[in-house]
């Protein structure tokens, strides 16, 4: 038998020796990680319970969305498209996980550097969440939330990782030890799934179930004078597949800065009309419902972050308010040179009012398509302007519009390098044959859209290999403010080609064929494909 008596530094067989640094760390990580989870769904609790503040995450993408620099903006849209919002909220998550893990391997060591980063993930929401385009000092109220409870979480798990009395506690048995441990993990497993049930509760009481309801059970109203039915010859046979004249609402290209779409209840909305007017004006969603002057147009709406030859566009019939009307029943007075345009999320856009004198059939819209206006798309009622892009004139989610002038109010987009005005570029694209795509030797067709809003298009032509410009066939117009169809028939020989467009107006204008980048007011350049005959 060994009688040997034990060093200094030994324990005895009674006795537990300090837990190995690594074992603490992979603790700290896991209680990093599950009060980071738990503050969160918290703060989506209350977010729910009180459905007008808003929840951490969103309350930090939003300010994200507001704060990065254009190019980077510019990146993410040209990257995702219109998945840009839901990348944004992965990237938010993937860095929330880093940071937790972080933070908790370092608390392990020092417990108050992982309870000031805990608390300082909810602090950051909440300074987000106050400094947004809408904020009040009552949003602060779910993050602050997740705060407190993110650092009890934390100090609880680590309490139970290092021993019923600490594991420091020279003396501490191994049972107590393990047990201390094993009641860690088994509670950090049930404040994970708590968590996760939780913010499925947060977000399933901040769902606006009422508000989709109120939205499928309207009925509306008919325009004083519809629209025909959109004639046959408008289109042509190569597009219907891949880009019919009217786009479907599913298929409408949507890019705004909303991170999670406003669902708005009419009940509680109104459109007010104030700034440089005789008369402020306020009107409820059934005063829009109930008006006579409702107006059907086809109006093509393009993001200014379209590339040469990008989809960010589409074409569709709205039901509406003649802007120009409501604005003469409030009286807008002479010095005023703006029309900005506020979103109930505090977005703006605005357009000078020499617009609407120059005869453009901008409207306030209530439908889109023959449906009431999708959410995505501004429901319950938006500005459709035609000649501008959509970044100075096409507010969504509208609740209110400014008369003012164009040099007391820059719009959203104006101080992040944008132009003040922006009419929509004379532009052209080739839909069909796709770029890189192959299509048989013999006959095929090559066509796509063109549009010179408020114009019209006189003329679209087609060059192959960087031979004679070739005059396309263009389809019937159906209105100046829409984009027009075109077609070419080629007799395509076998190889690789090379295929660009350009479209005049009807002034005689020729698109500018040198490339631009979308950054101040719109891309221009002539788009151009490469396809393979076989």
């Amino acid at each position: 038998m060994n009688t040997t008596p034990p060093t200094a530094g030994q324990a005895t067989d009674s006795h537990a020796v300090l837990p190995p640094s690594g074992l603490r760390r992979r603790d700290g990580v896991v209680a990093g990680l599950v009060s980071a989870a738990a503050g969160l769904a918290s703060g989506e609790l209350v977010t729910g319970l009180f459905n007008e503040l808003t929840s951490p995450v969103i309350g930090v993408g939003n300010r994200i969305i507001d704060l990065v620099p254009p190019p980077l903006k510019r990146f993410a849209i040209s990257t995702f498209g219109t998945h840009d919002k839901l990348a944004l909220l992965i990237g938010i998550g993937s860095v929330l996980v880093i940071a937790a893990m972080i933070v908790g391997a370092l608390g392990a060591r020092r417990r108050i550097i992982g309870v000031i980063g805990i608390a300082t993930f909810g602090l950051v929401g909440a300074l987000a969440a106050v400094t947004g385009r809408v904020g009040s000092p009552s949003d602060a109220i779910p993050s602050l939330v997740s705060a407190v409870v993110g650092v009890a979480v934390f100090v609880g798990l680590m309490h139970l990782a290092l021993g019923r009395r600490g594991a420091k506690v020279v003396g501490t048995t191994p049972d107590v030890v393990g047990r201390g441990r094993r009641s860690f993990l088994i509670l950090s497993g049930g404040v994970a799934a708590s968590a996760a049930a939780v913010a499925l509760l947060g977000r399933k009481l901040q769902s606006s179930a009422g508000v989709v309801a109120q939205r499928a059970g309207l009925t509306l109203p008919k325009a004083k004078k519809p629209l025909a039915p959109i004639p046959a010859d408008v289109g042509v046979p190569a597009l219907l597949d891949a880009n019919p004249f009217i786009t479907p609402n599913k298929d409408f290209y949507r890019i705004d800065t909303a991170l999670v779409v406003p669902r708005v209840d009419i009940n509680k909305w109104s459109l007010v009309i104030n700034g440089m007017v005789d008369q402020p004006l306020k009107f409820s969603y059934e005063d829009l419902l109930n008006r006579n002057d409702l107006i059907e147009r086809d109006i093509t709406l393009t993001c200014v972050s379209n590339e040469v030859g990008g989809v960010l566009m589409g074409n569709a019939r709205w039901l509406g308010i003649p802007l120009k009307t409501l604005l003469e029943e409030a009286g807008v007075q002479v010095k005023a040179s703006q029309i900005v345009g506020h979103s109930v999320d505090g977005w703006t856009s605005g357009f000078p009012t020499a617009v609407l004198d120059n005869g453009s059939e901008a409207i306030v819209a209530i439908a889109m398509n023959g449906e009431a206006l999708p959410f995505d798309h501004g429901f319950p009622a938006r500005l459709v302007v035609p000649g501008l892009y959509g970044y100075v004139s096409a507010t969504k989610w509208l609740s209110r519009i400014e008369l003012t002038t164009l040099d007391a109010y820059d719009a959203y987009w104006v101080p992040r390098g944008y132009s003040k005005e922006a009419p929509i570029k004379l532009a052209s694209r080739i839909d069909v044959p796709r770029g890189l795509s192959t299509v048989p030797s013999g006959k095929t067709a090559i066509a796509g859209i063109a549009w010179a809003q408020t114009t019209g298009i006189s003329k679209v032509e087609i060059q192959i290999d960087g031979g004679d410009w070739l005059e396309a066939t263009l389809a019937s117009e159906q209105s100046i403010d829409t984009w027009r169809q075109w077609t070419y028939e080629w007799d395509a020989p076998s190889g690789q080609h090379d295929i660009a467009v350009r479209a005049t107006d009807r002034n005689g204008k020729q698109q500018i064929g040198e490339r631009q980048a979308p950054l101040p007011n719109g891309a221009t350049g002539w788009h151009q494909v490469v396809v393979f005959v076989s």
